[in-house]
């Protein structure tokens, strides 16, 4: 009989000591007392200056645009299966509204890795909404691309500021050829 009480205890014991800890590791990643807003932020602000010093013409589809979706470092890697990640912040009127964390996978011939910064401008209210409302919102093929590697330049014309989102991707480095950003997902994040 005691053994029963005593497995009994030793069960709810277990229990109540496994439920404190998880309480108590959730508490230690909650993001509450951590500088990472502040850091995505100073990444953001230093991807922005260095895009409008070297394209200077993106400062107008800044001042055009209703949001940006600023990823100052998207680490990318393959080697057969690939993949891709970052985190960086959505600014609104040159304010961060939210943060976001960018993943991308893929399948096929490729070898090699590279680290670049992509900017998304929300050239409409609607498509500003509709990137902001999903619950995570993949890039497709709809994307227009005003600087797409080093040697293009900004070749926003009429009929590409209608398009509802433009892509400017640059200062990669690395060894694997060409970044796009068809099937790259992006998901409002706590820092």
């Amino acid at each position: 009989m005691t053994h029963a009480i005593q497995s009994r205890l030793t069960r709810r014991g277990f229990t109540f000591g496994a439920l404190s800890a998880l309480g108590a590791t959730a508490a230690c990643g909650n993001g509450v007392g951590t500088n990472k807003a502040a850091k995505i932020d100073a990444r953001v602000d230093s991807t922005l200056n260095q895009m409008y010093s070297r394209y200077p013409n993106t400062v107008v589809l800044a001042q055009k645009s209703t949001g940006m979706l600023v990823m100052p470092l998207v680490t990318e890697a393959g080697l057969g299966l690939g993949g891709a990640y970052g985190r960086g912040a959505l600014r609104v009127n040159d304010a961060t509204v939210d943060y976001y964390s960018t993943v991308k996978g893929s399948a096929g011939f490729q070898i090699g890795a590279q680290q670049y910064a992509h900017v998304l401008f929300f050239m409409t209210q609607d498509a500003l909404m509709e990137f902001r409302r999903s619950s995570g919102w993949a890039a497709g093929g709809d994307l227009e691309y005003v600087i797409r590697d080093e040697g293009d330049s900004v070749a926003a014309d009429t009929n590409t500021m209608r398009s509802p989102i433009l892509a400017v991707v640059f200062g990669r480095a690395g060894l694997r050829i060409g970044a796009t950003l068809e099937g790259t997902k992006y998901t409002r994040i706590i820092p």
